[in-house]
Order: structure tokens, then sequence, then C-alpha cells
């Protein structure tokens, strides 16, 4: 284990638990992930959309000090998307063909953290790219200029997915195996107040609890599969406070978390919930 992470996971309760930093009433999803990721270990986290995946992230990599390189995958990402491109440059009038890396190589070369958001949402034939950077090798063949990249001793990866979703596919085993899976639920009661107190603009009392009870009974109707996740997400929510500090609260909600929904039933039910608290 490298000096720095040792130092790191020494002092992450003072440095991320606090103003800004990854909030969780389940406070060993934070230590396990500095564990994992102290012992050079693939971190996955699992969990809803606006759970505080990429907060997570982001934590780690301040804890550590290492920037981080990030991609976010879709269907449309492709080898050049994660290893870099080839372009044609002009020198002194000549002109070359250079390559331009990407956030993988990147992350390899400069030993920063690599941070592959909704991984489950590219396409399955471009992830195996990804196998000999995420085992003991820790090293790639670029494809895409035959040079063999070593990894230096500081890189790390964390993933994210969004299980469920349209677009996404199940990871291959193989792939699945290469990570330590967290599993991130949404927070809810005194954290997720202290959440909306640190992350949004909302600084009255008694509106910030009215909101935590909203996404509480919110997340109710997730569980009955009235309403979808993305309607009890913390992201949705923190925003909606936001919009409640200049708008009255129950148009904050119509704003920030019921229009974003696909059928009027699931409008009218985030509404209906609402109004039973900001009447």
């Amino acid at each position: 284990m490298i000096d720095k992470r040792k130092r790191a996971f020494s002092f992450y309760q003072e440095e991320l638990i606090g103003e800004h930093g990854f909030l969780a009433e389940d406070e060993t999803l934070l230590l396990d992930a500095v564990i994992a990721l102290s012992l050079g270990k693939n971190i996955l986290l699992k969990g809803p959309t606006g759970s505080g995946k990429t907060k997570l992230a982001e934590s780690l990599s301040k804890l550590f000090g290492q920037p981080m390189q990030s991609v976010n995958c879709s269907v449309d990402t492709d080898t050049e998307a994660l290893l870099g491109f080839k372009t044609i440059t002009q020198n002194e009038g000549a002109s070359k063909i250079e390559f331009i890396p990407g956030p993988v190589i990147n992350a390899m070369e400069k030993g920063h953290l690599l941070y592959i958001d909704e991984i489950n949402m590219a396409k399955p034939e471009t992830l195996p790219i990804l196998n000999s950077i995420l085992d003991y090798r820790r090293m790639l063949a670029n494809p895409l200029t035959a040079e063999v990249i070593h990894a230096k001793e500081t890189f790390g990866v964390i993933a994210a997915v969004n299980e469920g979703y349209v677009g996404t596919v199940p990871l291959n085993e193989a792939l699945k195996n290469r990570f330590i899976i967290i599993d991130i639920p949404y927070v809810q009661g005194e954290v997720l107040r202290n959440v909306i107190k640190q992350e949004s603009k909302l600084d009255n009392e008694k509106m910030i609890d009215q909101f935590v009870r909203l996404s509480a009974d919110l997340l109710v109707q997730v569980k009955s599969g009235i309403i979808p996740e993305e309607a009890a997400s913390v992201r949705a929510l923190i925003d909606t406070c936001d919009l409640a500090v200049y708008m009255e609260p129950l148009r904050a909600v119509r704003r920030g978390i019921s229009d974003k929904l696909e059928e009027e039933r699931e409008k009218a039910a985030v509404l209906n919930i609402a109004s039973t608290l900001f009447k």
C-alpha cells in the first residue's frame, strides 16, 4: 500500500464527513470504499440515480489527493471515447498524425483515478478493452497505436451503474468480477436533512423538514412501483429546494420533480403527495 493512501486512510473521517463531503447513514460505505481503493481494488458503485455515487467518487478523489479522469458512458461510447483518437496536426508546414490520449490512458500515465459513470450504458463489445487494466496486470495494449501502457502505482478505478434503466445492459461476469461492489442507497432522515443544508440554498428549517418528509413519501411510492426511481432522486430534490427559495414549494416540486416524469399518473401522484405537505 502506497504511503499516500495510508495517510488518506488514517484521516478519512476528518476530511470527508463534513462540508461538501459524501454523507450517508451507513458510514461503512465510505470506509469500505477507502479500504478497497487503498488496497488497489477497483470499486463499482451501484445505486439509483441521484443517490450520491458521483459525490462519493469525488470525495475519494479529494481524500487521496488524486485528480479524477471521468468517462460518461452512453450507447455511443466506443474505444476512442475511452482511449483517445488520432488527428492530423500541422508542424512547420508539415502534416503528421498525432494521438490524443483519452481519459483511460491519461489516468494510467498520470496515476490519476479513473471514474467510469454508467458503465453499463456502454456497448458490451467496447468494455473488454478494459479487462487488462482492471486486473493485476494494470496495463493496456493500445490498439490505436500498438503501444503498451503500464499504469502508475497510484492509478485506481471507480465505476458506477444504475441498474434496470432504459439503455443499460447487465455487466458480464468477467468484468463484474474485477470490482469490489458497494451498494449506495438513497439517503433519508437526518442525513438527508444535512445534505439539503449542505448542498442547497434553502435555509428555512420548517421547509427543509417538509422536503425530507416528501422524499420519504416518494420513496414509499417508488418501492410500491407507483412512480419511477428518478422521482426520488436526491439530485432532483436539491434542485427543487433551490427553486423553493424563490417560488412556492408546490410549484418548485412541479418544476424540479413531477414535470420530469413521462406519465400523467406519475406526475399526479407526486403532486398529490406534495400538496399534503405544502398547502
